[in-house]
């Protein structure tokens, strides 16, 4: 069987995209790329970093953002046309099989049933399988209807057979990735492809989420036994109602292991709004490096609460914040916009 490793677990590389798609970031667009570059300088320090470029001038235009960042060492790039960004959800998940090694998990990709053009996305997974010459397999369906569409940002586990997911993200009607399928369907995916027997649904995922309930907007393992939550205090949001919601499930649920699950708070920041529209700004979606907690901020109060509460539970590492406010105007931040690949044993 295979095992599912917890973000935490040492990395061989961390994935990103080099951004390029304007539509993404209407009227913002320009910031983005250096926001990237700081992202490859912080990540470079202690692990390889893979950079898909859609094309020659989007390769140029990542050498020279990051040759002002001074990023020298540590990362490569790669000619892979792409739609958008989110690697989180159009790469591969890395499971480890049983004798340590790697093998790319490939999921369909839809674009989270939502865009049209993600046909360039959905090679993703077959690149990094060649590019790393790692064994890839797609899951399909045991009704033999096709292969079953899931995204990396909707699964969180702790390495130990656990994972987390959200009801609205697969068994409300308004998400269209797999139909047909229900919890149990679910539940049997997630133990045959990722060694995960049990599974801990939690509800709703936060206001403004484009990907219709992510869980790593909203509740993220940081140790064994040990999940941090977003949870906003402030019965007037729309957030507070579904943040109680998951923390009364987390407080009832149990481990792989049968244990409870300590759950921590962080907060959220205040809304963020952007011509109207709530945008999904959740400090939950921090990623996890070899030696480094990136976590975004937004020019906010709670930025410093955020920041102390991951300083204090991940000590061993250094908790960065990468400013996001424009960032998440794209509808999604770091967690987001990464994938590791874990670096299973030689």
């Amino acid at each position: 069987m295979p095992r599912f490793p917890a973000e935490w677990e040492p990395h061989a590389a961390t994935w990103i995209a080099w951004p390029h798609h304007e539509p993404d970031w209407p009227g913002k667009f320009e910031p983005i790329p250096w926001v990237f570059a700081e992202i490859a300088r912080v990540l470079a320090v202690s692990e390889q970093v893979e950079i898909l470029c859609h094309d020659e001038s989007v390769r140029e235009d990542a050498e020279a953002c990051l040759a002002a960042h001074h990023v020298t060492a540590r990362v490569r790039l790669h000619l892979k046309p792409t739609d958008r960004v989110w690697m989180r959800d159009s790469a591969p998940t890395g499971v480890l099989e049983k004798d340590g090694q790697l093998t790319w998990c490939d999921w369909g990709f839809n674009a989270w049933a939502k865009y049209d053009n993600y046909a360039l996305d959905a090679t993703i997974g077959e690149f990094v399988a060649a590019t790393t010459t790692r064994p890839r397999r797609a899951p399909e369906r045991a009704d033999a209807l096709g292969r079953v569409v899931l995204e990396g940002g909707g699964l969180e586990t702790d390495g130990l057979g656990t994972i987390m997911v959200t009801e609205e993200w697969l068994l409300s009607g308004v998400q269209d990735r797999n139909p047909g399928l229900r919890r149990a369907d679910y539940e049997r995916i997630f133990a045959a492809e990722l060694g995960c027997p049990t599974t801990i649904w939690l509800g709703e995922g936060c206001v403004g989420d484009d990907t219709h309930g992510h869980v790593d907007d909203i509740a993220r393992w940081v140790a064994p036994g040990m999940v941090v939550l977003a949870h906003e205090e402030d019965p007037d949001d729309e957030n507070h109602r579904r943040s109680v919601d998951n923390l009364q499930r987390l407080r009832a649920a149990r481990d792989a292991r049968g244990q409870p699950i300590e759950v921590v708070t962080l907060p959220f920041p205040r809304a963020v709004m952007m011509e109207g529209q709530r945008l999904p700004a959740s400090y939950a979606n921090f990623y996890i490096a070899n030696g480094a907690v990136l976590m975004p901020t937004f020019n906010d109060a709670n930025d410093r609460v955020a920041l102390n509460v991951l300083a204090a539970l991940m000590s061993d590492r250094a908790v960065i914040g990468i400013h996001a406010r424009d960032l998440v105007w794209g509808l999604g931040t770091l967690h987001c916009l990464t994938q590791q690949q874990p670096a299973g044993r030689r």
